[in-house]
């Protein structure tokens, strides 16, 4: 992963990180919520999670790794599970892609760590 690659990867992955947190909380508060309520909650989330899966596959462009795939991959199947009807499974995927972007996360402050783009604190 060269530097532009780091940079871009790390400033993506940190966005889209917060993005599946807001999004797998809102999921869980759905239960709480009236049928109306739900609709719209749902309507919400998926509006939501149709932008993170796009800054995902730009990421996959832009940053060119491969874990990005396997990010856009899980974040696809917590779609299908939300239009499916059975929106607390798709909690789960989002989870493993919160999993891959954290790995990003890391990998891509490792590799800007090393070319001196931050000091090391040790």
């Amino acid at each position: 992963m060269d530097s532009y690659e780091a940079f871009i990867a790390f400033s993506q992955s940190e966005k889209i990180k917060s993005a599946l947190i807001w999004i797998s909380h809102s999921l869980e508060q759905l239960s709480s919520f009236s049928a109306g309520e739900k609709q719209g909650a749902e309507k919400i989330i998926r509006t939501l999670l149709g932008m993170i899966a796009h800054e995902t596959h730009l990421s996959r462009r832009l940053a060119r790794g491969e874990t990005w795939k396997e990010v856009a991959k899980h974040i696809d199947q917590a779609m299908v599970m939300i239009y499916s009807g059975v929106p607390q499974e798709a909690t789960f995927h989002l989870t493993r892609a919160l999993t891959q972007v954290t790995s990003i996360s890391h990998e891509s402050m490792s590799v800007l760590k090393e070319k001196g783009f931050f000091e090391n604190e040790e």
